[in-house]
């Protein structure tokens, strides 16, 4: 199966909307004091800083949230903070967030975990964590047991951010996995724990390159040794999947039952990767929870994770920032819509699967004018997936005469490639595109309104199959033909 062109991975990410998210585990609050440093202290032999900055933001399963909240998803947020300044730092910043429901569980007993991080510039010069990591007595893991059981209805997707501070428990632990699978619920689980046998039930595992060596005694560097270590795991979870996270690597999502998946990665340039593990689960989820298949939520959580690692410091990305990355590549990339017709067949009968309805206009194409604009819009708005079946020079000449093409085959490829309404575009070198249409079946044959339906060539094999044929009004005064006979008209 051809992968998906990122066209098609920006039509998911336009229903990242309709993702709702549940993130349970470690909330953490990142503080970043920054300043100058001029001296050493007459002390010892310590930077002095003078602070010119102070700023807090969500980190932890926290920081997941924000991330689900940022690219366009619902989350709702269980965690523990504590009755001091850092938890209500964490409510005021959770409120301030549109697109997060906090479900947060307050313990006298228990610190808000903290980092505070002493910056000059984007170097660090020393992390201050306030911290307990013991896990959490009977009273608190019920009342976060208690939050997920309210909150789990709303939700479709869990996401167990495990940062080992305590509040994923095994007893918290094992009640969650067991009502996310009581409800029928796909549950990521990030994980810090070295016994991945832990997370058993869990749907999909996404440890990161060090914890997979941890847990597998293998060294997931290379790509085969990577699969070796993401079966084991998968073995240890019994679930459908393992995403390895390797950094500059990239990605491998082994599955069980397929083969192993590698995507390089899509970062351009590494400022700083803290944060970037929130960001790619966050992306993994809403992904999923907006329907993409796992292949497809992987590598939507792979170009996210690259734009993340190119910020400095803990950041986020957001759904519009994705949409652009992905149109970028889409636009640098062209030619990826120009398919053989081998390829083309396989590419349609997975968007056939995929339950697209697929459109087909075919001609000459030489030289683009509004005409052709107007049908190729009309035909794009009438199916999901639009084909573009072009004359090869030869047909062209044989039914053009010997002065055509103006343009050859690859330039008109090239030009039809970067229109927006089309999703694919093939040549044929017969005199009709009958023999690409029986291979095809497209849904919809789209042609203009100067032909009628029993003159389409393919129109009645296209009804056959419970399709139909889209005439298409032309624009007067605007053909090939045309416009040419007005370029070499002599003056006058």
């Amino acid at each position: 199966m051809l992968p998906p062109t990122d066209g098609e991975l920006a039509a998911v990410v336009r229903n990242f909307h309709s993702a709702r998210v549940l993130i349970i585990g470690d909330v953490i609050l990142d503080r970043y004091v920054s300043g100058a440093v001029q001296r050493l202290s007459p002390e010892a032999p310590i930077p002095v800083l003078r602070p010119s900055g102070n700023r807090c933001t969500l980190g932890g399963a926290a920081n997941v949230a924000l991330n689900v909240a940022t690219l366009g998803g619902q989350a709702i947020l269980v965690g523990v903070i504590g009755d001091d300044p850092a938890g209500a730092m964490v409510e005021r910043l959770v409120a301030d967030t549109p697109g997060i429901t906090p479900a947060l569980v307050r313990l006298a007993d228990r610190p808000t975990t903290s980092k505070t991080r002493f910056m000059t510039g984007s170097h660090q010069l020393l992390r201050l964590d306030e911290e307990t990591t013991a896990p959490l007595d009977a009273d608190g893991a019920a009342a976060v047991l208690d939050a997920v059981g309210q909150s789990l209805a709303a939700a479709d997707v869990v996401v167990l951010s495990d940062y080992a501070k305590g509040v994923l428990c095994d007893g918290v632990l094992e009640a969650v996995l067991a009502l996310a699978a009581r409800d029928g619920r796909i549950v990521i689980a990030d994980p810090k724990r070295p016994d991945f046998a832990a997370y058993r039930g869990a749907t999909i595992l996404t440890p990161n390159e060090h914890e997979v060596r941890l847990a597998t005694r293998i060294d997931a560097e290379q790509d085969t040794e990577a699969t070796r270590a993401g079966t084991l795991a998968l073995a240890a979870t019994g679930g459908q999947a393992v995403l390895v996270t390797r950094s500059a690597k990239g990605l491998t999502l082994v599955r069980c039952d397929a083969e192993a998946l590698h995507l390089p990665t899509r970062a351009r340039e590494v400022a700083d990767v803290s944060g970037a593990g929130d960001t790619l689960v966050a992306a993994l989820a809403v992904a999923l929870g907006a329907g993409a298949g796992l292949p497809e939520a992987a590598m939507l959580a792979n170009a996210t994770a690259g734009i993340s690692v190119g910020k400095q410091g803990t950041a986020t990305v957001s759904r519009q920032e994705l949409l652009d990355e992905l149109h970028l590549a889409d636009l640098m990339e062209t030619d990826r819509k120009v398919y053989s017709l081998e390829d083309a067949v396989e590419k349609v009968a997975d968007w056939h699967r995929r339950g697209f309805k697929v459109g087909f206009a075919n001609g000459c194409f030489d030289l683009i004018h509004p005409g052709h604009v107007r049908l190729l819009s009309e035909a794009r708005a009438a199916c999901d997936r639009l084909v573009v079946a072009l004359n090869t020079d030869a047909s062209v000449k044989r039914l053009k005469g010997p002065t055509r093409p103006l343009q050859n085959e690859t330039a008109r490829a090239t030009v039809m490639a970067s229109m927006a309404p089309v999703d694919m575009v093939i040549l044929f070198d017969e005199d009709t595109p009958l023999e690409a249409i029986k291979a095809l079946r497209p849904d919809v044959l789209v042609k203009g309104s100067d032909y009628t339906v029993d003159q389409v060539v393919g129109g009645d094999l296209v009804q056959g199959w419970g399709g139909r044929v889209l005439l298409v009004t032309l624009r007067e005064g605007h053909s090939t033909t045309g416009t040419i006979r007005r370029m070499t008209a002599p003056a006058v």
